[in-house]
């Protein structure tokens, strides 16, 4: 029974989808020109940085009068609002995990924000457990958080896999734990030199069979 690695924002869940639709509509409330989009993308950095400096940005760019705080909440609700879980990715949790595989997600992030998703989409349903950075008072790529998942499935880290889509937090991690690993590449080229996922992939339900049909 190997262990399935998974990360949550932007590979189990389209975490930008659900940004770029919520900012599209937010920006156009402000009268923002069409090109703002880029860099409001640019300063979420798909999640990586904090909402907070997301909502100070917008403050300042457009002079705003609400508070971060305001801006924060309606960020929050406005992506939990739009995220989903792709059937087709539930389908495919399901039939890893009756092939014998033990999906695990690791994610960075808040507590509450991170486990709000897992369950208001279902996708906790299709997990053996999860580990969220703050809570477990590790992010990746620091490989103990890998190894914090391994130990609440009751399982070995050798033989996992972990399918990801950031280079560092989740390859680099990866390679960190020595574990094999799937990047989802998101129409990105791989530029690191320093090591390399195992595969890559398109998206998750393509990396979860690559996983599956490996002889690694």
């Amino acid at each position: 029974m190997p262990l399935l690695l998974l990360s949550l924002d932007d590979t189990l869940l389209d975490r930008a989808g659900a940004f770029r639709a919520w900012a599209g509509e937010f920006l156009g409330r402000l009268g923002a020109p069409e090109y703002d989009i880029d860099w409001l993308l640019a300063v979420d950095a798909d999640g990586i940085g904090s909402v907070w400096d997301v909502a100070e940005a917008l403050r300042k760019r457009y002079g705003l009068r609400c508070s971060a705080l305001d801006l924060v909440e309606e960020i929050h609700r406005a992506i939990m609002e739009r995220i989903r879980l792709d059937p087709m990715t539930a389908c495919a949790l399901a039939i890893a995990e009756d092939s014998g595989w033990v999906p695990v997600v690791v994610t960075n992030g808040e507590a509450r924000t991170q486990e709000e998703k897992l369950r208001k989409t279902g996708l906790d349903r299709y997990l053996a457990d999860w580990v969220i950075s703050e809570e477990a008072g590790v992010r990746k790529p620091n490989p103990r958080i890998f190894a914090i998942a391994a130990e609440r499935a009751r399982m070995r880290l050798g033989g996992a896999w972990l399918i990801g889509d950031s280079p560092e937090a989740d390859i680099g991690g990866a390679d960190a734990a020595g574990v094999h690993s799937v990047w989802l590449h998101r129409g990105r080229r791989w530029s690191e030199r320093r090591y390399a996922p195992t595969r890559t992939a398109d998206g998750v339900i393509a990396a979860i069979a690559e996983v599956m049909a490996s002889r690694w």
